[in-house]
């Protein structure tokens, strides 16, 4: 009796260990947009687009993106410095073929991977699908070549996919005469028959948007999120400083816990400024970049929703970006920065 009193002790310091240790599931958005002459790309070299801006020159320098050195080491701080996964932006053409997927391969061939889980978030604002088939060759793309890697990020044993713009996805389907409840519920039996238990499907919910209004529920959703935010929901006006934008985010986090009845892994963000890009349609809103400290403060603020309960039961968190250095959004080290970002990210959310 003593032993298995001593054992069931054991296993439950274990678990509490483990439960303080790494209470929180945080990921971070990955842009495949650095190798030069990408199929798809918007630029052919797109690091040129970059350099007029060297506080933004990578730790790594302007690297060879899909590199297995440039890999292993994103893996790396990743890792060290508290996020626990990787979604992929991904991307379908109307012929059946995926493209922009060289950071993704060469994750997927880094000997130290099991480090991060990885995800995909479907860049869906291509007028994909085309078609019933070519959404169902997508679903058996995924099935075949991702979901049943270990790494894969699951949530209630199912495959996690991220989808950028749920109104998108209904608009297109019903350019094919369908409904959006109608191509999940297919991938879902196409899943089945593969012997998965389904597919974890999160919607990328607009500022207003019906999505968190039951939409998303009735449509075979799991959980909402977005990719990024520019501004609140009662103004029209994008955020002209990091503070408006962490105040932006918050209105929405708010909103997802009153109305939301999905469980949200919730959007953070580290800033916008996207001059190299072109700029922002208000100049002022490439005002939005935040400092470290500034960071920190809105990662605190997460983490209290995170801890309150509003999000469901997930206390999951993702943010964008690693790498949006066209738009102002990363946290991967630069030069100038150093760590500063990642440093946060792991007081706030990471292992002590």
């Amino acid at each position: 009796m003593r032993r298995i009193v001593l054992a069931l002790g054991l296993t439950l310091w274990v678990l509490l260990a483990h439960a303080q240790k790494d209470p929180y599931r945080i990921g971070v958005y990955y842009f495949p947009g650095w190798a030069n002459h990408q199929s798809g790309a918007q630029f052919p070299l797109p690091w040129e687009k970059i350099k007029p801006f060297p506080e933004r020159e990578p730790m790594l320098g302007w690297y060879k993106e899909g590199s297995d050195d440039v890999a292993r080491q994103h893996i790396d701080w990743m890792a060290d410095y508290g996020i626990n996964f990787v979604v992929y932006d991904w991307y379908w053409s109307r012929g059946n073929t995926s493209y922009l997927e060289h950071a993704l391969a060469s994750y997927l061939r880094a000997p130290n991977r099991n480090r991060i889980g990885f995800s995909l978030l479907w860049a869906n604002h291509n007028q994909v699908p085309a078609s019933r088939d070519n959404f169902d060759q997508m679903i058996r793309h995924w099935i075949r070549y991702y979901f049943n890697r270990k790494e894969y990020l699951k949530v209630e044993g199912k495959p996690v996919v991220f989808i950028f713009d749920a109104e998108s996805l209904r608009n297109d389907a019903a350019k094919l005469g369908l409904s959006t409840k109608d191509l999940l519920d297919s991938s879902q039996e196409i899943a089945r028959q593969n012997g998965l238990p389904g597919i974890y499907f999160v919607a990328g919910a607009p500022a207003v948007s019906p999505m968190i209004d039951g939409y998303a529920s009735a449509s075979g959703y799991s959980a909402l999120s977005a990719y990024n935010y520019h501004g609140g929901l009662q103004s029209p006006i994008m955020s002209r400083s990091f503070p408006e934008l962490d105040a932006a985010y918050q209105e929405h986090w708010n909103r997802f816990g009153r109305k939301s009845d999905l469980p949200v892994i919730l959007p953070m963000t580290s800033g916008w400024d996207k001059r190299p890009w072109g700029g922002s349609r208000d100049p002022l809103h490439d005002q939005s970049r935040g400092t470290p400290e500034q960071f920190e403060a809105h990662l605190l603020a997460a983490r209290r929703v995170l801890d309150s309960g509003l999000t469901g039961s997930l206390k999951m968190g993702v943010l964008c970006c690693w790498n949006e250095f066209g738009e102002g959004s990363y946290v991967e080290p630069t030069k100038k920065e150093g760590f500063g970002f990642l440093e946060k990210i792991r007081k706030i959310f990471g292992v002590q």
